[in-house]
């Protein structure tokens, strides 16, 4: 039987993580039939709890469904599933990367148009996969047999109630897992400094970017115990990886949300003032920079940057003497050499 009540409360879940694992494995272990089940888990806690229910219920059969930035519709991949008919059970997972530019949007204070015309006025601002849901929902009853589960970070499972109501209320349970601190710290250190390698972001597929996005929207918004110099880290690599796709207004956003748990993070200063220098607001730059400077006198990219940003205002002498001070720092960088050689001739030519 669904409970299709919409005023299940999450404060009715199970407070610990093995308590809300053995409830989900109760249900899982007993349900027949259709039944829909939300999880309110991390990236990883959804790997693990996959893992461990095919471990505790080898009786049942199962199978994953990820999705992707590029997926609309999440019962035409269902049905292309080999034999589904025979499941027990179907985890969903990954359908943050749908949502979360619509819900960054949101969270902006902005609507992004459907991408479907099929909605018209009626779905204005709801991403495809979403309307679709909230269309198929009888479709999804007559058709399927097994428990479907999704599992999602607390961003997007808000984001999915607001936008996909119809379908939300046919479920039959609601699980959350908190994340203890521990695992928070490790997750965010793997991203952090395991994980980040600015070329890898810059050959990312779009789905590969979304993927990244998302994983790390999902801890900076779903865990509140995470250390806030950790947090600022992945504010900051939020950042690089839209700056990489040329977002340099995203990406200044996120050095700002660094910044406030950070003040003193003088690789946000400088990253900032990078992106602010692309989209050609140099006296903004060259103030993130100055901040950079304040906080390392001896970064000398940001003398440098410093020096291209004056330079490009027409400011010669102040350029040069940037050059000047990068080239103290790192005398042999043919790259300040040049800058500086470049300035002079400038400033000759007038």
């Amino acid at each position: 039987m669904i409970d299709s009540s919409p005023s299940e409360q999450w404060e009715d879940a199970p407070i610990t993580r093995e308590e809300s694992y053995q409830a989900l494995r109760r249900s899982l272990r007993r349900k027949k039939g259709f039944n829909l089940l939300f999880v309110r888990c991390s990236p990883i806690q959804g790997k693990q709890i996959i893992e461990q229910i095919n471990k505790d219920l080898p009786q049942k059969k199962s199978a994953t469904l990820k999705l992707d930035s590029e997926t609309d519709n999440i019962y035409e991949k269902i049905i292309n599933i080999p034999d589904y008919q025979q499941l027990n059970i179907l985890f969903v997972c990954g359908l943050e990367t749908a949502l979360l530019r619509y819900e960054e949007a949101e969270s902006e204070g902005y609507q992004l148009p459907s991408e479907s015309p099929v909605y018209g006025g009626t779905w204005a601002g709801i991403p495809r996969i979403l309307g679709y849901l909230n269309l198929s929902r009888e479709r999804f009853y007559q058709q399927f047999s097994f428990t479907i589960v999704f599992l999602l970070p607390e961003f997007a499972l808000r984001y999915f109630i607001k936008r996909a109501p119809d379908f939300f209320d046919w479920r039959s349970g609601l699980y959350e897992f908190p994340t203890d601190k521990d695992t928070l710290e490790q997750e965010a250190y793997r991203i952090v400094y395991l994980d980040s390698d600015l070329e890898k972001y810059k050959q990312f597929t779009p789905q590969e970017r979304e993927e990244k996005l998302a994983e790390i929207k999902a801890y900076l918004t779903d865990s509140p115990n995470l250390d806030p110099i950790r947090k600022s880290e992945l504010w900051l690599i939020k950042g690089l990886i839209h700056a990489k796709q040329a977002e340099y207004e995203a990406a200044i956003a996120c050095y700002d949300k660094a910044l406030q748990l950070k003040p003193d993070y003088h690789q946000a200063w400088y990253n900032r003032g990078i992106d602010l220098g692309k989209l050609g607001r140099l006296d903004e730059a060259i103030a993130s920079y100055d901040k950079a400077l304040q906080l390392k006198p001896d970064f000398h990219q940001a003398w440098n940057n410093r020096g291209n940003a004056l330079y490009d205002l027409g400011r010669l002498d102040e350029a040069i003497a940037s050059y000047d001070k990068a080239l103290q720092l790192k005398p042999d960088e043919e790259l300040y050499i040049n800058n500086r050689n470049n300035a002079l001739k400038e400033k000759e030519n007038r």
